[in-house]
């Protein structure tokens, strides 16, 4: 059996060699050169990092991580268990041959199992992005066979490597897709008819660091035609408070809900405003990072569109910090925090992208620690000596100073993590970022509660939230209300049973 599969494999390579291929000598033999060491998947990676928001750089990262594994298992165990020869270049054209030719082992094509793990990868975050590379990778494995430098045996097995690699990542590092936020508790809303009775506040300023400014009207009513649009911020614009006044009031006569388009920012103010109003919430991300939207699991405007036009809601917890336990404050959607962690996630962020998160996280780490003095303060009644205080509402996968996603935006919890002064707390707390086990430093401590009391806070000090800072007072108490804001989302399984919508 081995011997007829190893003449089948001769013949077809030889088959390969003896056709004319329209075309391919221009390009194949080029693009088998660029593939070299993932050059062409690198640089496709990097492109989609620098070029494309959140969701291109996690498939970029998933794609170069498959090929990694890929690469790892091809060359520590695959040509060491399997030493074949290369093909005889006598029946491959001299003018398909390359310049330098492969000295390693033939099985198995260590260029197929790269291609195809990189765009397995990715297809696993986007199978349209996926898709658009398979014509790449399938090219990039036949110039193999073309070229004379590999069996089609050797790229078949290759390729089956490249897909498990893909596979063995996604185990271990599970999609978006498999960690979607629970469709719970499920809430009523409107169904909107393309947007009918959505009353939605863009903020023109959000996400924009450099070049011209977005239409914000457009990007709506792409996917809402039916939809009423404010728009808010920049120059001489309307306040982005008064503008979702406004638009609730507009929302509640209409009977239909409030909706709006910005960051973390914007988000947090419009959700004061609705669950003040008692409407539900649109979110349709257009700030930089996103981050609730992204946890609510709405990617796109389509994403929200679709759950606004079905009427598909849950209800999420808030959190509220403020001074006593009825004083007045203010609600936030994802964090809160004093002390230096604003600037780790500042610096985090700036080199994420560049360096990967596990380094962005340990050079944020050194250089806050570097230069940072703890603060005195007391929590719950004991007096600590600490570097920072986050308090996440829920809880936050990641572990120590790197807070990454939350799975369940209705459990209830708030994250609370802080950093505590001490004897070599520096050091041991950057020992434990380098060594990826904050969870085993006393420096650092956790805990998930309902309700958080700090008090001797210094005076002029400052807190920030959801993007936002603000003075804090010399006592803050952070709680929960849980479930107060209905939000539209996807839901995984649609009742089959109408949901109440607005007359045409």
């Amino acid at each position: 059996m081995r011997s007829l599969l190893t003449r089948l494999d001769r013949r077809t390579f030889d088959l390969i060699a003896a056709r004319e291929w329209p075309g391919a000598q221009r390009v194949l033999p080029r693009l088998t050169r660029s593939a070299n060491h993932g050059l062409l998947w690198f640089g496709l990676a990097a492109g989609a990092a620098a070029l494309g928001g959140r969701p291109a750089r996690r498939a970029a990262l998933r794609g170069v991580a498959s090929l990694a594994v890929a690469s790892a298992t091809v060359n520590t165990l695959g040509k060491r268990s399997v030493r074949r020869r290369r093909p005889l270049l006598d029946p491959v054209p001299v003018m398909r041959q390359l310049t330098r030719q492969p000295l390693t082992s033939s099985f198995p094509s260590g260029h197929a199992a790269s291609a195809v793990a990189f765009a397995s990868g990715v297809a696993f975050e986007n199978k349209w992005w996926g898709l658009a590379l398979a014509p790449l990778a399938a090219s990039v494995a036949f110039s193999r066979v073309y070229t004379g430098v590999h069996y089609p045996g050797d790229v078949l097995a290759g390729a089956a490597l490249g897909a498990g690699a893909a596979f063995a990542v996604r185990g271990i590092a599970p999609t978006r897709a498999q960690l979607a936020p629970p469709a719970r508790p499920r809430a009523t809303a409107p169904a909107l008819p393309g947007g009918r009775g959505l009353v939605v506040v863009a903020n023109q300023g959000a996400g924009q660091r450099t070049g011209p400014r977005p239409d914000r009207v457009g990007e709506v009513h792409g996917v809402l035609p039916h939809a009423e649009v404010t728009v808010c911020g920049g120059p001489g614009g309307q306040p982005l408070a008064e503008a979702l006044t406004e638009a609730a009031e507009r929302a509640r006569e209409l009977g239909g809900a409030l909706g709006v388009l910005g960051g973390d920012g914007s988000v947090n103010a419009a959700a004061a405003v609705a669950m003040r109003y008692e409407l539900p919430l649109a979110v349709l991300p257009g700030g930089t990072l996103n981050h609730f939207a992204y946890d609510l699991g709405i990617e796109t405007h389509a994403e929200a569109a679709r759950a606004v036009e079905g009427g598909e809601a849950v209800a999420v917890d808030l959190a509220w910090f403020g001074a006593g336990a009825h004083g007045e404050g203010r609600y936030f959607l994802n964090t809160f925090s004093i002390g230096v962690y604003p600037e780790l996630v500042r610096i985090r962020e700036r080199w994420a992208g560049r360096i990967g998160a596990w380094p962005a996280g340990v050079l944020a780490a050194w250089e806050v620690l570097r230069t940072a003095e703890p603060l005195t303060l007391r929590i719950n009644g004991e007096r600590r000596a600490v570097w920072m205080v986050f308090a996440g509402n829920c809880q936050y996968r990641g572990l120590g100073l790197s807070p990454v996603r939350r799975h369940d935006l209705a459990d209830g919890v708030l994250d609370v993590r802080v950093v505590h002064g001490g004897r070599l707390a520096r050091t041991r707390l950057l020992v434990a970022a380098l060594t990826g086990s904050p969870r085993s430093t006393p420096v650092l401590g956790e805990a998930r509660l309902s309700r958080l009391r700090l008090s001797g806070l210094p005076q002029g000090g400052t807190v920030a939230f959801d993007g936002e800072v603000t003075s804090g007072a010399d006592e803050l108490m952070l709680q929960k209300e849980r479930e107060a804001l209905t939000v539209y989302r996807l839901l995984p399984d649609r009742p089959a049973a109408a949901h109440p919508s607005l007359p045409e």
